[in-house]
C-alpha cells in the first residue's frame, strides 16, 4: 500500500474519531439540563353597569419555554421566556441560582424586586389594578428590564424567617431590549435602585420595599436643581385557619413639579404633579382547598403638595373588589365585581363599574 494513501487514511480515521468524540460531548451536554413548556389559557367575560365600562368576550394564551440545568459546584440556571399568543416576548430572565448565597438574575419585563411587595393582599383573584390602574401597582415597575436583581436565601434571625432583595438598573426606565441589544437612552432617569425584606414568623408576614431612581430634569428650566424620583411600599398580612386578613400603604413621587392640576381633570401617576398614596385593606377566606372568596379595599389618593391660598383639594380614587375563585385540577372559575369612584384621579367622573368571569386552563 502506498504510503501517502495510508497516511492519509490514518489523519480521516483521527478525524473521524475526533468528530464522532465531539458529538458525543454536546450529546452529554444536552443531557445535562432540561427543557419543559407550561401554558396556560384564559377566557374572560367582562362587563360593567356604566358608560364607560367594557363588555366582550377575551381570550389569552401564554405558553412559556423554560430550560435548567446545573454546574459541576452544584450551582443550578434557568432560562425562561413567555410568549403571548401574538408571538410576542412577554417576559424573559436568566437567572443563577448560588446555593446558599442566593439567586441573581436579570431579564426584560420580569418584574424585577418588586411585584413581591406591590399590592400584596390577600385576594382571590385579581388586585384592583386590574379594572382601574393605581398608583401601588406601578411601585418599582420602572426597573424590572434590563436590570440585575438579587434575591437571598431565607435566614432564620431570632425565630423569624428574613430574606432580602436587590436590584440596580443603569437606565430605570423600563425599557426592553432584543437579545444583546441596548436599552433606548433616557432623556429623563439614569441609574436606578431599590431594596426590600420580608419578614415571616408564625403566621405573619410583613415586607417593605423602597425604590429610587436619578432624575436628570432639572426643576425649574435653566436651573441644575433635579430631585429624584422615590417610590415605596409596605405590607403586613396575617393568616389564621382559613382566613387572612392584610393592608398595604405605597408611595410614589416622581420628582415632577409644576402647576397643581385640577379636581376634575384626569392625572397620570409619573406624569402628574405631586405625589399619590395608596392604602390597600384585604380579607380572604379560603371555604376549603378548591374555593377562595375575598373582598378589597383601595383608596389611592392624588395630593398635588398645592401650598398657596388657592390650594388644590386631593382627589382620592376609591376601589372596592368582591371575588371569588374555584379551581378543578388544571381548570379554575374565577370572577370579581369591582367598583371604582373617581377614576384618573379625576372627581367629576362617572363611577367605574367591571364585573369579570374567567375560565382558566394549565397545562
Amino acid at each position: 500500500m502506498n504510503n501517502n494513501n495510508k497516511g492519509k487514511n490514518m489523519t480521516n480515521l483521527k478525524k473521524l474519531g475526533l468528530s464522532a468524540l465531539a458529538g458525543s460531548l454536546v450529546a452529554v451536554s444536552a443531557q445535562a439540563g432540561e427543557m419543559a413548556v407550561t401554558g396556560s389559557a384564559n377566557v374572560t367575560y367582562k362587563t360593567g353597569k356604566t358608560a364607560n365600562s367594557n363588555k366582550s368576550f377575551g381570550t389569552d394564551k401564554d405558553v412559556a419555554f423554560t430550560g435548567s440545568g446545573e454546574l459541576d459546584n452544584g450551582w443550578t440556571f434557568t432560562v425562561s421566556t413567555l410568549l403571548t399568543d401574538a408571538y410576542s416576548v412577554s417576559s424573559s430572565y436568566t437567572s443563577l441560582t448560588m446555593g446558599s448565597l442566593g439567586t441573581i438574575s436579570s431579564g426584560m419585563h420580569t418584574g424585577g424586586a418588586s411585584y413581591k411587595y406591590d399590592e400584596e393582599v390577600p385576594q382571590a383573584y385579581e388586585q384592583t389594578s386590574d379594572a382601574q390602574q393605581n398608583s401601588a401597582n406601578l411601585v418599582g415597575n420602572q426597573m424590572d428590564s434590563g436590570s440585575l436583581v438579587y434575591n437571598s436565601p431565607s435566614f432564620d434571625i431570632a425565630g423569624a424567617s428574613v430574606s432580602f432583595d436587590a436590584e440596580y438598573s443603569p437606565n430605570a426606565s423600563d425599557a426592553g431590549a432584543g437579545d444583546g441589544g441596548a436599552a433606548t437612552y433616557s432623556e429623563t432617569y439614569r441609574n436606578g435602585y431599590g431594596l426590600g425584606a420580608t419578614i415571616k414568623v408564625a403566621g405573619l408576614t410583613a415586607g417593605a420595599y423602597g425604590s429610587e431612581r436619578e432624575n436628570v430634569t432639572p426643576v425649574v428650566a435653566g436651573q441644575d436643581a433635579v430631585r429624584d424620583a422615590f417610590e415605596g411600599v409596605w405590607y403586613a398580612k396575617y393568616s389564621f385557619g382559613p382566613v387572612s386578613i392584610g393592608y398595604s400603604e405605597s408611595y410614589l413621587d416622581e420628582g415632577v413639579t409644576g402647576t397643581a392640576e385640577a379636581i376634575t381633570a384626569v392625572k397620570a401617576p409619573r406624569t402628574a404633579a405631586g405625589i399619590f398614596e395608596s392604602q390597600s385593606m384585604s380579607v380572604a377566606f379560603n371555604v376549603n382547598e378548591d374555593l377562595s372568596i375575598s373582598y378589597t379595599s383601595t383608596e389611592d389618593t392624588y395630593n398635588a403638595q398645592d401650598d398657596a391660598a388657592t390650594a388644590i383639594a386631593d382627589v382620592v380614587q376609591d376601589t372596592t373588589a368582591l371575588q371569588i375563585a374555584y379551581s378543578m385540577g388544571a381548570m379554575s372559575v374565577k370572577a370579581y365585581q369591582m367598583e371604582t369612584k373617581n377614576p384618573g384621579y379625576d372627581s367629576d367622573a362617572a363611577d367605574l363599574n367591571v364585573t369579570e368571569i374567567a375560565l382558566g386552563l394549565a397545562f
